[in-house]
């Protein structure tokens, strides 16, 4: 091959290279002006709790699911009710 070709193809690459990471920088510190989108930061609102159980309620389901199963397995090895 020809090293001027070769050259050429590289500071070609080079300089798309630039290019494409100047414009990425350009676009990352546009951003950082931008208003915020949501609730502000001093809201009073309160916080939903999502999830969980509480213990009493783990406990509750817990002997609720213990129940169903030791039913199922009435039904499933054919024992009298």
């Amino acid at each position: 091959m020809d090293l001027d070709k070769i050259l050429t193809d590289l500071k070609k690459e080079r300089d798309r290279l630039a290019r494409a990471i100047a414009a990425l920088l350009g676009s990352a510190s546009s951003t950082r002006g931008k208003k915020r989108v949501g609730r502000p930061k001093g809201s009073t609102m309160k916080k939903r709790r999502r999830g969980g159980l509480t213990p009493e309620g783990r406990r509750r389901l817990s002997t609720a699911m213990k129940k169903r199963w030791a039913e199922r397995r009435k039904k499933a090895n054919g024992w009298p009710t």
